[in-house]
Order: C-alpha cells, then structure tokens, then sequence
C-alpha cells in the first residue's frame, strides 16, 4: 500500500523512533481509535502523541476526515473517529509517545513546520519545549502571549507555524476599529452588505487571532479587543445593529510588539492583557543551518550587539540574513554583501559597511544602478 495513501492501520503502530513517510498518519489514527468517544482539538492530537508540528497532525487529520475515517468540525477545529474509521482500526492501542533523540533537542527544532505560504518554520528552544509546543499549550488554558522584538526575528512566522486557523490583523497607525469588527462593503446592484472582521470571525469559529504591530494601533482601537479577552468574551458590533458576539472554545489572541519601531507604543493596558510576554531573537545558529556564510552571521552578531548598546538604530535579523543567502544563490557573494549594505538605514550605513569589510574583508559599497557600460 502507498503509505500516504489515508488510511487506519490494523496491525498496531511502528517503534517509537520510527520516521517512515505516513508514521504521523498512522498515530494520529491510532490516538483517534483509543479515543472513540470525544471530540479532540489538534493540540490536543499533538501533544498526546508527542508530535513535533502541529501543522503536520491537522494534514493528518484532515486526510482521515476526506477519508470517511473522521468527522471534521471547524468551530474550532475538532475530530473525532468515525465508525467506519474504528473498524479499519479494529482494537489499536494508543500510540507509543516518542521519545527524545539523543541530539539534546538540536535535531527536534530542525524538524520544519509548514506556514501557510508554504515557506518552512524551524522551531526554536523555549520553556523546556519548542516555541510551536509553548503556544499551542497556552492556548490550550486561553493565557494570551505577547511576543516581542526587532522585525524580522521570526514573531510571525511561528504565530502562523503554530495555528494552522490563524486570522490576522496588521496593525498600523491607520488602522480602525472596522478593521477588526468589520464593515458595509457596496454590491454590484447598488447595495451594501455588511461583511465580518477578523476578531468576529475568530470568535464565532474559534480561531486564533494575531494583532501584528500591536503596538502601532491606536489605543482607543485596541481597547476592541478587551473585552473579548477577559471573562466575558463577548462584544458588541455597534455599526452593525449592536450585534452580540460571544467567543466559543479555540477563540485566542496573540500579538506582536517591535520595541525598536518608530511610533510603536506599549501601553499598561494593553501589556496587561498579556499573561506572557516573549522576547524573539534571532538564532545565529540556524541562520548557518539554513545556508548563510558564517562571516555574514558574525558580522549581524556584531551589530547586533552595537544595537543593544544603542551605538546603531537597525542591525540585520534572520530575514535579512535569509535574504542575503538567497541573493548570494542568485546573484552571487558580492551582489549580496552590496545588497545587506544597502538595506540599512542610511544612517547606519558606514557602520554596517564596516562590520562587513572587516568580515569579508573586501571594500563595500551599497548596491547602486550606475552607468551603462
């Protein structure tokens, strides 16, 4: 049988240490077998079979459900095994939890989740577990987190690596309070139909939800959020007839905060809402992992730590740095090195030119379209 073919096994499940394409399916419907009465959520799936992405057990399970194996309910996302699913599975037990590989973790944060534009998240250290582990158990027990950090550590990147269901909200000095509860949009016939914000539809379907840039949305906007993150979780649409809505169970906030940010304000009231807060930094060693020169790294490193001490307004993040490997791939070493000059601030400029040269050792200039030849 193809083994991603979706389908229950019926003769018990492979070692634990086992990574054959269409193990995870076969625990997922394993679990699902010794739980025929309830209704599981997939961090609930995820964290019983010890699984390392959250995103690969929803595949999973949604490929049972396709199957005729499952029942699929979205709001929020729960499984449950059908009868057709407990008969190919006959009398599995639960599966084995896997246990740690001997690498002290190194090898289990290399295990990549897939984001929804299909680029891959490489989960991080945190807390004893990986930061895609962490969030997904404090939504489990409803305690919003708060991340915060230079752009272009990777806040986003694990929020969506961690909630397959995740809703967003990109928040900037513009944004409005329509943003989150919806607005009246015209119809070709003339008319206007009032269509649903993100925070509604998060809480109606049991979402999660991100407040990017949090901290640039206007306070009064903010407050929005406040009473769907308390214990009431409810709101009212008072554009929209008054409308009541009460959030079901998987509703969760998380938002994101860059302290460096022009404009970017955290206000008690908001930070009060945030049972954690999470710095994001970014990890040198994976950027080597994934590619990019060691003299490169160093020189961030370096920068990194003129940032800290407030000799320099930007230094580069792991999205530069991964940015920087994909230009060196294409347009090769010294295009690249140009292009990182160019990217700083212009103001900052000399100083990250200089940690690249002394690096490199090579003169830099920032990639500039000059004279034909």
């Amino acid at each position: 049988m193809d083994p991603d073919t979706p389908h229950v096994p019926t003769n018990g499940t492979a070692s634990a240490g086992d990574r054959r394409p269409g193990y995870l399916y076969r625990q997922v419907a394993a679990y699902l077998a010794s739980q025929p009465n309830q209704w599981l959520k997939v961090g609930e799936v995820t964290t019983a079979i010890t699984a390392r992405s959250s995103g690969a057990v929803f595949e999973a399970l949604k490929k049972m459900a396709a199957a005729g194996y499952a029942t699929h309910y979205t709001g929020p996302h729960r499984f449950q095994i059908t009868q057709a699913g407990i008969d190919a599975a006959g009398t599995l037990p639960p599966p084995a939890p896997r246990t740690p590989s001997s690498g002290g973790g190194r090898s289990g944060r290399r295990q990549p989740v897939a984001r929804p534009n299909g680029d891959l998240y490489f989960p991080r250290k945190l807390a004893g577990a990986t930061d895609v582990d962490v969030l997904q158990r404090l939504r489990d027990k409803r305690i919003p987190v708060l991340l915060y950090g230079p752009p272009g550590t990777g806040k986003t990147a694990l929020v969506e690596a961690a909630f397959p269901d995740l809703l967003t909200v990109a928040g900037t000095g513009d944004t409005v309070v329509e943003d989150f509860l919806g607005n009246f949009i015209p119809l070709p016939d003339g008319g206007y139909e009032f269509v649903y914000g993100p925070l509604v539809t998060a809480m109606r379907e049991g979402r999660a939800l991100l407040i990017d840039d949090a901290t640039l949305i206007p306070p009064k906007v903010l407050a929005v959020l406040y009473p769907a993150m308390d214990g009431r979780r409810v709101i009212t649409i008072p554009g929209y007839r008054n409308e009541r809505v009460e959030a079901v169970d998987g509703f969760y906030v998380v938002a994101g905060h860059n302290p460096g940010v022009h404009g970017a304000i955290l206000t008690e009231a908001l930070a009060s809402r945030f049972d954690v807060h999470i710095e994001v930094t970014t990890d040198w060693d994976l950027a080597r992992h994934l590619g990019v020169p060691a003299p490169a790294v160093t020189a961030a490193i370096a920068l990194n730590a003129d940032l800290a001490a407030g000799r320099v307004s930007w230094a580069p993040q792991l999205r530069e740095l991964l940015g920087f490997a994909r230009v060196r791939k294409t347009l090769g070493l010294p295009a690249a090195i140009a292009n990182l000059a160019g990217r700083a601030p212009e103001e900052d400029r000399p100083e990250v030119i200089a940690a690249l040269q002394q690096q490199f050792g090579t003169d830099i200039t920032a990639l500039t379209l000059g004279k034909q030849r």
